[in-house]
């Protein structure tokens, strides 16, 4: 079996791309995988396509070598869109694989090891603060405007059967939400310095969620990169008393990532953004997280399995970053079916309702839990025909 050639799809995923990688080889079968199409990322698919002429020719089945001459091609630019452009390959490689065994995904990594994987709302009601317009016309979601707001969200959490959500600081003005992240928003501040009032926003939006719950399911609380390693520790501080599942916090130290660990007792959950083992292996040795993030899309489901399993020897759980597409959420769940140590699956709660249209089949998500793909490969295919459907750009 040989690859013939790569192409890539884009679909409407409403305030983001839906991007997949199809791989198609000379006895039929086909592979796919899915990739991040973000401002982080923006020609991803230009560096995928500058890669192809190293893999046409090539078994799929020996995805392995197949990573492993790619990154030796690429191995002065280590990382960054180059690994993010592998792993689209590698995954779809896989995907055949699999497919060619005539067995899931999980089964190449020995699983399955549960049949089923539970689930958190990301980014909960994040995206209706930042995109009022698209949510509440286009979706038929109810706004979050103001502080008053965060309870009825909580009770929509609990209703849906989520086993935890996860919120952004959002602080709620005179003048409308606005989302605190400093290090994600150039012009806000380069500096990413926390202020009084942002503090205050923080812990008054984090306390309304937590009593909304009331220990009916668990909050989470996402800082991304957001502020400096000094900010990081007072929002620990100041955040102690609350019940939280975990704080996240991203550093690309994991000195400075443990420091801000000793400074809290609340666990920690961090790493999505670091690629491989070997920038992975320094974090754990720091101990630096109580829970590692590791992204199937960046780095590959093959060294995701192998970080997963790095982390179980420093006794960390693991949990997908998970923020994209319908394949994605397949490819979650198979990587959830594969390591023993995996803490919960990342699920974006508010989303189209074509997101899965877009598959050769439905996945079952019920109340707070996917039951793992049974099918070849991922699962299920790409309706190439539900793309066209749904174009990125729009019409």
């Amino acid at each position: 079996m040989r690859i013939l050639a790569l192409k890539s799809f884009h679909a409407d995923g409403g305030w983001r791309p839906f991007s997949f990688l199809k791989i198609t080889t000379d006895e039929g079968l086909v592979g796919w995988s899915e990739y991040s199409l973000g401002i982080w990322a923006p020609a991803l698919p230009e560096v995928i396509e500058a890669l192809e002429s190293l893999v046409v020719g090539s078994d799929p089945r020996s995805f392995r070598k197949i990573t492993a001459a790619l990154q030796a091609n690429t191995r002065f630019a280590a990382g960054g869109l180059n690994q993010q452009a592998i792993s689209a390959i590698e995954n779809a490689c896989i995907d055949i694989a699999a497919k060619a065994a005539n067995v899931p995904v999980h089964a190449l990594f020995g699983g399955p090891i549960r049949e089923e994987v539970d689930l958190y709302w990301s980014h909960c009601g994040s995206f209706r603060a930042r995109d009022r317009d698209y949510f509440e016309k286009t979706l038929g979601l109810p706004p979050l405007m103001d502080l008053k707001d965060v309870a009825p969200l909580a009770e929509e959490v609990v209703a849906r059967g989520y086993k935890a959500a996860k919120i952004n600081p959002i602080h709620f003005t005179a003048a409308g939400p606005r989302l605190l992240n400093p290090g994600f928003a150039p012009g806000v501040d380069l500096a990413r310095r926390l202020d009084g009032a942002s503090l205050a926003a923080i812990e008054a939006q984090l306390a309304t969620f937590t009593e909304a719950l009331a220990g009916r399911s668990e909050a989470m609380l996402d800082l991304n990169f957001g502020f400096s390693t000094n900010g990081f520790i007072q929002i620990c501080r100041h955040v102690a008393h609350l019940p939280l599942r975990w704080l996240e916090i991203d550093s690309h130290d994991p000195a400075d990532l443990a420091q801000i660990r000793r400074n809290t007792q609340t666990p920690l959950a961090s790493l999505e953004a670091v690629y491989g083992r070997s920038a992975f292996a320094p974090f754990l040795r720091y101990k630096a997280a109580d829970v590692a993030i590791i992204d199937l899309l960046w780095n590959g489901m093959g060294e995701a399995v192998r970080m997963a399993d790095l982390a179980d020897l420093h006794g960390v759980n693991v949990a997908p970053h998970n923020f994209y597409g319908p394949l994605a959420d397949l490819m979650a769940a198979n990587f959830g079916a594969s390591v023993p140590n995996f803490e919960i699956m990342e699920f974006e709660g508010d989303d189209v309702p074509w997101k899965y249209e877009l598959l050769s089949q439905p996945i079952g998500v019920r109340r707070g839990v996917m039951p793992v793909p049974k099918g070849v490969g991922w699962g299920a295919d790409i309706d190439e025909h539900a793309i066209a459907e749904y174009p990125w750009p729009r019409r």
